[in-house]
């Protein structure tokens, strides 16, 4: 059960973040990143293969690209509210 607390708070976040974008967008960067460091210690610690980084992209990767999608909804929103105010 408590290697499925990262993947609730996340979740938690994704429902947070379908009306707070930049909400999202932080948390799941700064998810990769933590991940990425968690990894990297622990990988120094029991000596670090090559391989290791495929690892690192492959759960990292998507939380940067997710934390990207977030970012830019949020832009666009607030851009797009920005040209509709200028319209009127």
């Amino acid at each position: 059960m408590i290697h499925n607390i990262p993947v609730l708070f996340l979740a938690a976040v994704v429902a947070i973040s379908w009306k707070r974008e930049l909400v999202g967008g932080i948390t799941f960067i700064l998810a990769g990143i933590f991940y990425i460091v968690m990894a990297a210690t622990g990988a120094a610690k029991n000596g670090f293969e090559w391989y290791m980084i495929s690892w690192f992209l492959t759960i990292s990767a998507p939380a940067f690209f997710i934390g990207a999608l977030f970012i830019l909804g949020w832009r666009r929103e607030k851009m797009g509210k920005a040209n509709l105010s200028d319209k009127k």
